[in-house]
């Protein structure tokens, strides 16, 4: 049954990258939130890094709204799924306002989102290096696609008190309203590197503190009752709140059915439930928060561990994720843990199904820059100069702990490592977007891939993984 949301709701767009989206939407979410607001955030595009930030300005989890991975259909009832209950939702967009998937018009786009949404945008603009030029850009913006409603500016980088006000001449003139002035600041800059800002798992302190002057800088320079007077313009949204539970009941194949027909927090077998244990920690930030709820759905108990720390696997483990993240900056770390290395080999040697990720292959790998990881691959990797990044349409092609062989999928590349060879002999993938190549490895229930995917889009992965659980913690004696 489709229900009507009103959750008051901003975008915050930019021309392009680098104009201060992250900072003002992060500011924004803390701001409101220490007005005793319950403000969800948001990422339009796959990045899993600012919602990071996001959820430590917010105190909710950071969700991703991803037209490309998830389609268009998914984005609205994703949104009102996590912003059930709350009094604002904020929505970062992704590079410029307009820019999506290559090659795919709109599709993936800010636009796109604010369309489906129906929720104002406010385009952070930055000023730094012009003043009558920002009319005509905003006007620009404005008027390129009537249905995307400009709702006002927020001018980033503002050098002086006269810098502002040839500004706000400029945009009087053209009839838009100017909702923030944010001054130069680098103070407050969150510190980068080679695939973008440092999570906040690796910096706690230092975020919260970054995360606490974002707050105090948007607040002295934003007109926040204006914006949430914005916000709550946006009119009802007809859609019907995701849910794990419903994603699951309604995938195709048997072994959705199987593994939902256990009650909750049940095996298929009516014993325990399996337990699936998920990388964290510093070294493997990366994850989207659909993907636990998914698995707890099927009937698994999900716990986290840290690769860098914890000596062995929760115990019980019948089932591992190690997801994206940054191994290639914690590889000595990594590598001097051994008895961990030689537990997640010994689980998968056993029969236990492992699904990993773009960071979590480099650890499965045999060494990463030389060091020793866990060598369940017959593969090296490196980090290299080269940045691989895009969304990928690819088929499964081999039978996997993770997918049947022909399940198709969208997802994203994200690296700047190379893993040697790139494909096993039955690999995970064929890529038939935007190249076509194979790619990963499948190796017993082991499924390594460069490839980030959201559940929630195929929820059967979640469903068919957290089957495969239960089959092997049904199995003791295979276990390590």
């Amino acid at each position: 049954m489709v229900t009507s949301s009103r959750v008051p709701r901003l975008v915050i767009a930019a021309p392009s990258s680098g104009s201060g989206k992250t900072t003002v939407a992060t500011g924004l979410m803390a701001a409101f939130a220490e007005r005793g607001l319950a403000v969800s955030p948001h990422k339009a595009g796959p990045d899993y890094i600012d919602p990071g930030y996001h959820a430590l300005a917010t105190g909710r989890p950071g969700r991703n709204l991803d037209a490309f991975m998830c389609g268009p259909e998914l984005v609205a009832p994703l949104f009102a799924h996590g912003a059930a209950g709350c009094d604002l939702a904020v929505v970062e967009g992704v590079m410029g306002l307009y820019d999506g998937a290559a090659g795919r018009g709109e599709l993936a786009s800010t636009a796109q989102v604010a369309k489906v949404l129906r929720a104002p945008v406010v385009l952070v603009v930055d000023a730094s290096s012009q003043s009558r030029s920002v009319a005509a850009l905003v006007h620009g913006f404005a008027s390129f696609d009537p249905q995307v409603r400009l709702g006002g500016v927020i001018l980033n980088k503002v050098g002086s008190d006269r810098h502002e006000a040839m500004l706000r001449e400029a945009l009087e003139e053209a009839g838009t309203p100017v909702l923030g002035v944010l001054r130069r600041a680098p103070q407050v800059a969150t510190p980068s590197r080679h695939l973008g800002l440092v999570p906040v798992a690796e910096r706690r302190s230092d975020a919260l503190a970054a995360v606490a002057a974002l707050a105090d800088q948007v607040r002295s320079g934003c007109d926040l009752d204006a914006l949430l007077a914005l916000a709550r313009t946006a009119p009802p949204l007809e859609a019907l709140p995701w849910s794990p539970e419903a994603a699951l009941a309604s995938a195709a194949g048997a072994v959705a059915t199987a593994a939902t027909a256990a009650e909750p927090g049940r095996g298929r077998a009516g014993g325990a439930a399996p337990l699936i244990a998920v990388a964290g920690g510093s070294a493997f930030t990366f994850s989207y928060a659909e993907h636990a709820e998914l698995l707890r759905a099927a009937g698994a108990e999900v716990v986290t561990f840290d690769p860098l720390h914890d000596a062995a696997l929760p115990e019980g483990t019948s089932g591992l994720v190690i997801g994206g993240g940054f191994p290639e900056v914690y590889a000595p770390e990594l590598s001097a843990n051994e008895p961990l290395r030689m537990a997640v080999a010994a689980f998968a040697e056993a029969g236990g199904p492992v699904a990993a990720e773009c960071a979590g292959l480099l650890y499965l790998a045999r060494s990463l820059d030389g060091k020793p990881m866990c060598g369940v691959l017959d593969a090296d990797a490196r980090m290299s100069e080269r940045l691989t990044l895009g969304y990928r349409e690819a088929v499964a092609i081999s039978d996997s702990p993770l997918a049947a062989a022909g399940t198709r999928l969208r997802g994203h590349e994200f690296h700047r490592t190379v893993v040697e060879p790139g494909a096993g002999a039955a690999p995970a993938w064929g890529f038939t977007h935007p190249e076509r190549r194979v790619e990963g490895f499948v190796r017993g229930s082991v499924h390594a891939s460069y490839l980030h995917t959201h559940w929630a889009a195929q929820p059967s992965v979640a469903a068919r993984f957290a089957a495969a659980a239960a089959d092997f913690a049904a199995a003791p004696a295979a276990r390590p």
